[in-house]
C-alpha cells in the first residue's frame, strides 16, 4: 500500500532537506535571533532567565539523549551559550531618556512659590540688585585699567552695597530661591574674586614689584573662588562665618584703596596675601548682625578714633577683627 503523500519522504535531490532535519535548526536559529534580539533592547545579565539563554540547546540534547540513549551527553553550560549570543551582539546599556531628563530641567521653576504678578516683580527687583553689583565690579574693573584708582574702590564700595541688598530684599519680600543663591554666587565671583583684585593691582602699581602684586592678587582671586564654592555646599552657621567672608575681604580691600592707607608697599602686600588666606581658613569670625548687638559703649572708641584718625582707626579694626577668628578658634577648642 503506498504512503500517503504528506507522509512521503523526500529524496536527497529535493529542494530542501527532510521535514526533521530542517525544522530542527529553523526552530533553533529563530530562538537564538530572538535571544539575540532579546540582548539588543538591553536587555542585562541578571535579567535574563536560564530558560531563555539556553533552552534551545538543552532540548535538542534532551532530544537527542532521549533517542539514542545518550547518557554521557553532557548539557550545555549556560555561559557558554550566553557568551555566543554576547559574541554575535554584545549587551550595550540602554540609553539615557535625553528628552525626559531635559523636560525634567525645563520645568524647575526659577521662582518657587505661587507665582503671581507682584512675586515675579519682587523677583526681579532682587536680581536687578544682584546684576547691578554684577555691572559695577565689571565698572571697577574698566576704571581701574585706565588708572582711575580711587573711583573704582568706590565702585566696589557700591558692589558691597547692593550685594547685601539683595539678600536682604528677597528675605524680606519672601522671593529666596535657589536660582538667586547661585546667581548672587557668580556675581560676587566677578565683583570681589575679580574686581577687587584688578582694583588692588592698579593700585600697587608702582610700589612693589610687579611680581609681588601679581602673587597677591592672584591670591585672592583664587582663595575667594575656594572660598565661594566651600560656602554653596557647606552647612550654614547663623553666628558664626567659617574664614572671612568674601563681601567683608573685598570692602577692606576698596576702603584700603579709597583712603589710601599710608603704609609701606610690602606691607600692604602682606596684608593682601593675609587676608586671601583668611578666606579659606577654618577661623569663627562673628557676622555683622551679632556685631551690631554689641553694647552701644562699644562703638564709641572706633567713632572717636574716626574723627581723629580716620585711617588709624580703620586699620585697627581690621586687625582686630582678623585677629578675633584665631582668638574664637581657641576659645572653643577649650571649652570642647
Amino acid at each position: 500500500m503506498p504512503r500517503a503523500p504528506w507522509r512521503r519522504r523526500r529524496t536527497t535531490d529535493s529542494p530542501r532537506p527532510a521535514g526533521r532535519r530542517w525544522a530542527g535548526p529553523l526552530r533553533r536559529s529563530g530562538t537564538f535571533a530572538r535571544q539575540v534580539l532579546l540582548v539588543r533592547v538591553g536587555r542585562r545579565d541578571d535579567d535574563l532567565r536560564t530558560t531563555d539563554l539556553a533552552l534551545p540547546e538543552h532540548r535538542y540534547a534532551d532530544r537527542q539523549r532521549r533517542r539514542y540513549g545518550l547518557d554521557r551527553l553532557s548539557r550545555p553550560p549556560i555561559d557558554a551559550t550566553r557568551a555566543e549570543i554576547e559574541a554575535v551582539m554584545p549587551v550595550s546599556p540602554a540609553l539615557p531618556m535625553m528628552h525626559t531628563d531635559e523636560a525634567t530641567a525645563g520645568s524647575i521653576p526659577l521662582l518657587p512659590g505661587e507665582r503671581t504678578v507682584a512675586r515675579r516683580m519682587k523677583f526681579g527687583v532682587v536680581n536687578a540688585c544682584t546684576l547691578a553689583s554684577l555691572m559695577l565690579g565689571m565698572l571697577a574693573i574698566f576704571l581701574a585699567m585706565q588708572g582711575e584708582v580711587r573711583i573704582a574702590a568706590l565702585c566696589l564700595i557700591a558692589c558691597v552695597i547692593f550685594d547685601g541688598l539683595d539678600g536682604a530684599l528677597a528675605r524680606r519680600l519672601g522671593v529666596a530661591s535657589p536660582f538667586g543663591a547661585q546667581m548672587d554666587s557668580l556675581a560676587d565671583m566677578c565683583s570681589f574674586g575679580l574686581a577687587a583684585p584688578v582694583v588692588v593691582y592698579a593700585s600697587l602699581a608702582g610700589s612693589v614689584s610687579t611680581a609681588a602684586a601679581a602673587v597677591a592678587c592672584a591670591l585672592v582671586a583664587a582663595c575667594a573662588a575656594i572660598r565661594l564654592a566651600r560656602f554653596n555646599v557647606s552647612p550654614k552657621d547663623g553666628r558664626f562665618f567659617c574664614g572671612v567672608p568674601t563681601t567683608m575681604a573685598a570692602a577692606v580691600l576698596a576702603v584700603t584703596v579709597a583712603i589710601g592707607l599710608p603704609v609701606p608697599g610690602p606691607v600692604l602686600v602682606a596684608g593682601v596675601a593675609l587676608l586671601a588666606f583668611a578666606m579659606v581658613s577654618s577661623f569663627p569670625y562673628a557676622k555683622l548682625a551679632r556685631l551690631v548687638k554689641m553694647p552701644p559703649w562699644l562703638w564709641l572708641a572706633p567713632v572717636i578714633g574716626a574723627l581723629v584718625d580716620i585711617r588709624l582707626t580703620f586699620a585697627l579694626i581690621v586687625v582686630g577683627y582678623l585677629v578675633s577668628g584665631p582668638v574664637l578658634w581657641l576659645r572653643q577648642r577649650r571649652t570642647a
